[in-house]
């Protein structure tokens, strides 16, 4: 199953020897040569096609060892994935507010959420730092980018024009840190959990990044109030500008804090990798920078699945984080449009950890579940925009439509992140798992930039914006309906470490 995409050389693994624990001790490996034969000659059955290894290894693989500060590594990882996403939606939650505050414009709301797109300007260059360097080092330039970021919003200047431009740059800042936390999972996953605890892994360190950024239409409208005074907190009803000027700033200084923190801990305890392997696949070689570029490009099948998962991904990105401005024609309060995209996105985190963890028990099905979740977002996204185009069809618009509509679409589309993940390292390997991901996250950037730039010049009516999200939905389920799976790195850790 997909043998033919990677050489036997390139599924070899390393014949390194660990420090711990020493390799003459591992009882696996002093088995006859007869027993070795015939491990290499199994068979696994996927899709009721037999996978052949291409040749006997020319030693017996070790086994893999996993370790419990995996989980440690992960928590910290995946911390810092969810102040980014939290940093990053600040904004979009409370443009009403800040509009009054800080005298934004609505090129400066929708530039807010553009920084983070163009964030991942440099990727190809944490990509090659992943590479070269391993996480340990690139995580903490990712953490520094932030603290610095978050540091740049919260200096208290009195200049207005000023002001305004030292949060645009807290922003970029904060946008440069994309790179890493958004494509780094599945190199996490592989580098330090077996390949039963992988696909969870994965879900559970690329989706935390989604529950930061809903947890911003949560904190944003309960502490700022708006310019009408509505909120749901008892002491912030006042309405004035200084008033809400100063609740946005103790959001600001709060996130700082939490940034330094995480930093801080990321910088007294982060290894890159562990003593020794979990599975034979962390262990393999893996193609050089330029080589790996050289074979994503090449792969017709690896260009089709990356646009069914930049191109709906990308759009509803860029949609999620202009929530508010796109429910305020349809009489949505700045607090309901943020309770929308809470549990649009919580719903997506929580369903994906879950439908992942599945993934890891039934294997070689990653296709299959795909197919589902696009064809449920494809429904919710018609739904959504139909109820709101009323002039074409009349759907009922209520808030409890707008609701179920747009917790659907996040269900569906969030959740499909850590399966497409893993379906990327599965159809490219052995190219290195932080360049794959980075290159599909990057392409997510660009149709999220381009929507978000069209938006800064066509922002007086939005049902163009709506129509985006059904169309890349159908376009990408379409995509992977035509796509034919293959599962080279499950081959290397089933079949070779029998």
């Amino acid at each position: 199953m997909g043998l033919d995409w990677s050489s036997p050389e390139e599924r070899e693994p390393l014949l390194q020897q660990p420090p711990h624990p020493p390799y003459h001790q591992h009882p696996q490996l002093r088995r006859p040569a007869a027993a070795a034969a015939a491990a290499d000659a199994s068979r696994v059955v996927s899709h009721g096609r037999a996978l052949r290894p291409a040749g006997p290894p020319r030693v017996v693989p070790v086994p893999g060892r996993v370790y419990g500060r995996r989980w440690l590594v992960l928590l910290l990882f995946s911390l810092l994935s969810f102040v980014q996403g939290l940093v990053w939606n600040t904004w979009g939650p409370i443009q009403s507010s800040a509009r009054q505050a800080f005298a934004f414009s609505s090129m400066d709301i929708a530039l807010l959420v553009f920084w983070g797109p163009i964030g991942f300007v440099p990727c190809f260059a944490f990509m090659w730092l992943m590479d070269k360097k391993g996480l340990r080092v690139t995580v903490l330039l990712t953490s520094s980018l932030m603290v610095l970021g978050a540091g740049l919003r919260c200096v208290p200047v009195t200049d207005q024009t000023t002001r305004k431009w030292l949060i645009h740059g807290g922003q970029l800042l904060n946008g440069l840190a994309g790179p890493t936390v958004t494509s780094a999972a599945p190199f996490l996953s592989t580098t330090w959990f077996s390949p039963d605890e992988r696909a969870t892994a994965t879900a559970i360190a690329s989706l935390i990044s989604y529950f930061g950024g809903a947890c911003a239409f949560l904190v944003g409208p309960l502490v700022v109030p708006g310019p009408n005074g509505s909120s749901t907190l008892p002491l912030a009803s006042e309405s004035s500008p200084e008033y809400i000027k100063d609740r946005i700033e103790a959001v600001l200084y709060a996130e700082f804090g939490i940034v330094a923190l995480i930093f801080s801990a990321a910088l007294a305890y982060f290894p890159s990798r562990p003593p020794f392997p979990p599975s034979v696949a962390a262990a393999s070689q893996r193609l050089s920078y330029r080589r790996s570029f050289c074979r994503l490009l090449s792969t017709p099948r690896f260009l089709m699945i990356a646009l069914a998962y930049a191109i709906p991904l990308g759009v509803f990105s860029g949609w999620s984080g202009v929530l508010d401005w796109i429910l305020t024609p349809a009489h949505v309060s700045q607090v309901d449009a943020g309770w929308i995209g809470f549990w649009s996105i919580v719903g997506g985190c929580v369903f994906g950890i879950a439908l992942a963890r599945f993934a890891d028990f039934i294997r070689g099905m990653l296709k299959l579940i795909l197919l589902l979740l696009l064809s449920g977002a494809t429904l919710a996204a018609i739904w959504f925009t139909l109820t709101c185009v009323t002039t074409v069809i009349h759907l009922p618009l209520t808030t409890a439509t707008l609701y179920t509509s747009c917790i659907l679409l996040g269900v569906f589309l969030n959740s499909s992140v850590p399966i497409f993940f893993e379906l990327f390292v599965e159809t490219v390997y052995p190219v290195p798992e932080g360049i794959t991901c980075g290159v599909v996250t990057f392409l997510s950037n660009i149709f999220m930039g381009v929507l978000l730039f069209f938006l800064t010049f066509y922002h007086e009516e939005f049902s163009w914006f709506n129509w985006c999200l059904p169309g890349s939905c159908l376009l990408s389920l379409l995509l992977i309906l035509c796509f034919r799976e293959s599962y080279d790195r499950l081959y290397l850790d089933v079949v070779v470490s029998v």
